[in-house]
C-alpha cells in the first residue's frame, strides 16, 4: 500500500482509536494536592533535544514556580513516517499525558502536530487543561518540500492544522509575519515570542578558544597545526597557541578565519550555495587578492548529511578545509563565540519563521551572512548586524569583502560585531518573562 494510502487510513482511524483508548483508560483522572505547584506539560512529539525553544519554555515554567513535565518522543524510521507510526504516537501520547498529573496547560510545539494537536486538545478537554500551541512553522509546508504542495496527504495535514490549531486556547509564534499569517488565513489570534539567545550564547574568551580548538585538532585535522612550534613549551592549534609555562594564550599570526555554519541537512538548506561560493572564494585567493585561508565548519545531524559530505569530499581546494562534526552541546556555543564569521542558508518552507541559529550566534556577537527569503528582516538588518544574500555569488562578493585583508581592526566583520556587542540584545529569559509569563497568569 502507497505511504500516502496508509496515512490516509491512518488519519481516519486516529478519532476511534482516541476513542476506544479512553475508554481503556475509564476517563481516568487524578486530583492534585491541594497547595501543590501549578503543573505544565511540554510536549515536543519529536527529539527534544532538536528543540530548544521548548526546552527554554520548560526551563522558564520551573523557573516561574511550575511543576514541569518534559515529554518528548523519537521520531522513528522515515518507512513509518506517516502510516502506522500517526496512530501508535497517538495512542501512546494519550496514554502518557493521561498518566501524568492533570496539567492547568499543556504547551506543545508545532510542527511537529501530527496527531498531537489532536491528542492534546483531546486530554485538555477531558482534564481540564488549556492548550497552548507555539507555532515554529507550519507542517504542512515541511511535508510539501518531499511531496509537492498539491499531494494529497499535504492537502489533508493542512487542513488537520489548521482545524485542530483553531481549538487551542492560547497560540505563540515566532515571527510578526507568521503572527499575520495565522490570524487572515487560518483565524487564529497568536502572539508574537521571539527566539531569544539564552544566556551561555556568548563569546568565547581566548583562553577557552584554545582548549576548544586543541580538543577538536585531536578528531578533526583541519584544527590542527600546520607547523609544530620550536619550544616544547609551547602548545599550538590552527588558530591560537599557548605558552604552558605562563599559560598565556595569543592568536596566531597568518591564521585562518574561521567560518562556522550548522544544520539539520534537511531540504529547506541548499548547501550547495555555500560549495559553490567557496570555489568562488578559493579563485579570488589563486589569483592574488589579500584573502585569508579558511576553516568551514558546518555542524549538525540530518538525512541529507552523507549527500553533502560526498560533494565536499570531490571538492579539491587549496585554501578552503571542511570539517562536519557533530559536537557535545557545551562545544556549539563555544564554538560559535571563537568563530569569525556565520552562515545561515535555512530557507523557511513557510517563509514565516526565522532561524534559531543566527539567533544563538547572535548571542555570541558572530556577524551572519544569511540566504535572503520574506520574513528574514525581524532578525537579520542588512548592513547594520549582518549581510543577506540570495545565490552563491552574492555569498562569494560578501566573503571577498568581510575577509579582505583579514583580520583587519576597521573592517566590516569588525563593524558589525561591534554593532552586536552595542546592541544590547534581551536575552531568553527576561523575554519569556515579558511576553509569555503574563500570558498563563493572568488567565
Amino acid at each position: 500500500m502507497a505511504a500516502s494510502s496508509v496515512a490516509l487510513w491512518a488519519l481516519v482511524l486516529l478519532p476511534p482509536v482516541l476513542l476506544l483508548a479512553v475508554l481503556l483508560l475509564g476517563g481516568w483522572k487524578r486530583g492534585r494536592q491541594a497547595g501543590a505547584a501549578p503543573h505544565v506539560v511540554v510536549v515536543v512529539l519529536g527529539d527534544v533535544g532538536r528543540s530548544p525553544r521548548m526546552q527554554y519554555h520548560a526551563l522558564s515554567l520551573a523557573q516561574s514556580g511550575f511543576s514541569v513535565t518534559l515529554l518528548g518522543f523519537y521520531t522513528g524510521p522515515r518507512v513509518l513516517q506517516y502510516g502506522v507510526k500517526v496512530v501508535f504516537q497517538a495512542v501512546y501520547l494519550l496514554w502518557k499525558l493521561m498518566c501524568t498529573d492533570p496539567a492547568a496547560y499543556i504547551f506543545l510545539q508545532n510542527p511537529p502536530g501530527l496527531p498531537a494537536i489532536a491528542v492534546c486538545w483531546f486530554v485538555g478537554c477531558i482534564c481540564g487543561s488549556k492548550l497552548v500551541v507555539d507555532w515554529h512553522n507550519y507542517g504542512y509546508s515541511i511535508m510539501g518540500l518531499v511531496h509537492g504542495p498539491r499531494h494529497p496527504i499535504v492537502l489533508l495535514a493542512k487542513w488537520y492544522e489548521k482545524f485542530f490549531g483553531r481549538l487551542s486556547h492560547l497560540n505563540l509564534c515566532v515571527t510578526n509575519a507568521m503572527r499575520e499569517d495565522l490570524a487572515e488565513n487560518w483565524h487564529i489570534r497568536a502572539v508574537t515570542v521571539y527566539d531569544k539567545p539564552a544566556s551561555f550564547f556568548k563569546e568565547t574568551p581566548l583562553d577557552l578558544q584554545h582548549e576548544l580548538f586543541m580538543k577538536l585538532s585531536r578528531t578533526y585535522s583541519p584544527f590542527q597545526s600546520c607547523s609544530e612550534p620550536s619550544d616544547p613549551a609551547v602548545e599550538r592549534s590552527a588558530f591560537t597557541e599557548r605558552d604552558c609555562q605562563s599559560g598565556v594564550v595569543r592568536s596566531l599570526h597568518g591564521r585562518p578565519a574561521l567560518l562556522v555554519s550548522s544544520t539539520s541537512w534537511t531540504e529547506d538548506e541548499d548547501f550547495s550555495i555555500l560549495l559553490r561560493a567557496l570555489e568562488k572564494f578559493e579563485q579570488l585567493t589563486l589569483s592574488g587578492d589579500s584573502l585569508p585561508s579558511l576553516v568551514c565548519v558546518i555542524t549538525g545531524k540530518g538525512p541529507l548529511r552523507e549527500h553533502y559530505r560526498h560533494l565536499i569530499k570531490q571538492k579539491h581546494l587549496r585554501h578552503v578545509q571542511f570539517c562536519t562534526p557533530w559536537l557535545e552541546a557545551e562545544d556549539y556555543p563555544l564554538l560559535l563565540g571563537s568563530a569569525d564569521l556565520g552562515v545561515c542558508l535555512h530557507m523557511s518552507s513557510s517563509g514565516l519563521d526565522l532561524p534559531m541559529k543566527v539567533v544563538d550566534m547572535f548571542g555570541c556577537c558572530l556577524p551572519v551572512c544569511a540566504v535572503n527569503f520574506k520574513c528574514l528582516h525581524e532578525l537579520v538588518r542588512h548592513g547594520e548586524n549582518g549581510l543577506v544574500f540570495k545565490d552563491a555569488e552574492e555569498l562569494a562578493a560578501q566573503l571577498q569583502m568581510l575577509f579582505s585583508k583579514f583580520p583587519d581592526p576597521a573592517g566590516k566583520l569588525n563593524q558589525f560585531r561591534k554593532e552586536l556587542r552595542e546592541s544590547e540584545q534581551l536575552r531568553w529569559d527576561e523575554s519569556w518573562q515579558r511576553t509569555v509569563l503574563p500570558l498563563i497568569t493572568h488567565q
